[in-house]
């Protein structure tokens, strides 16, 4: 089992080691490997007005530190153009484990293929508008990766509205030759719900965490921050801190063994 875990974006080194350190702690626990997540930029915003992070080399030279302080950590985090992919390549090579494709970048070939080149593990977000069996499409873009990684976080249901397919997830989980990810925090989202910002429900998150494992999901993907309320992007669907120990004990307890 595996899970991603870490804030919507990299606001400061001294809140990334705490959250690496506890979510460390916990998927310690319960035998569950662990990898870090945080954005150097979130490029996708609702407005111009929307904070987007600490940019690459303060990202990654915190990053850095992340690893020296814990060093087993894995790291992923969002590249959106080739030039980042590049930078991360000549400069960051030794820091990032895992490349990660955002959900409305997944069809965009070029973008794709460069990450799956370097060689890495790559994350590739499922896009809100794709079918399940219309992943085999991206897959056939990804020659070179260490490892390619499918990544369900919820489909488009109307304006503003994500929706959880159980029956796409359990369709790619049976017939798509890749390891599918769960990420269950984006899946209750709404998408510019707040008009210049996404809306979303934390509450949620327990329930369709519970679900997904019984379905037999192994890998999840949880953004979770010590004041979601004040996060400067994705606050309103992201777990609590405080409440991640909670949660990973009933994607445990709920795994399915069959």
């Amino acid at each position: 089992m595996r899970i991603i875990a870490g804030p919507c974006q990299h606001e400061t080194l001294e809140q990334s080691l705490d959250i690496a350190k506890e979510c460390s702690r916990v998927c310690k626990k319960y035998d569950i490997e662990y990898i870090f997540k945080a954005s150097f930029d979130k490029a996708n915003r609702s407005s111009i007005h929307g904070k987007r992070g600490q940019g690459l080399q303060v990202t990654m030279e915190d990053f850095a530190s992340l690893k020296k302080e814990i060093p087993s950590l894995k790291i992923i985090t969002d590249v959106h153009n080739i030039n980042e992919i590049l930078k991360i390549g000549a400069y960051y090579n030794d820091i990032i484990d895992v490349l990660q494709i955002p959900a409305f970048l997944c069809r965009q070939t070029d973008l794709v293929k460069a990450a799956c080149k370097t060689g890495k593990i790559v994350n590739i977000k499922k896009g809100q508008f794709l079918a399940p069996w219309d992943v085999n499409n991206i897959l056939s873009k990804t020659e070179g990766a260490k490892e390619v990684w499918i990544t369900e976080r919820g489909t488009s249901f109307g304006y503003n509205t994500l929706v959880v397919d159980y029956t796409g997830l359990d369709y790619m989980l049976n017939n798509i030759d890749a390891d599918i990810v769960f990420d269950v925090t984006h899946s209750v989202q709404k998408p510019g719900g707040h008009g210049t910002s996404s809306g979303g429900n934390r509450d949620y998150v327990p329930g369709l965490a519970r679900s997904g494992s019984a379905l037999g999901i192994r890998n999840f993907f949880l953004e979770v921050h010590h004041d979601p309320d004040n996060a400067p992007s994705d606050g309103p669907n992201a777990l609590h801190l405080k409440d991640f120990e909670k949660v990973v004990d009933e994607i445990h307890r709920y795994s399915y063994s069959g």
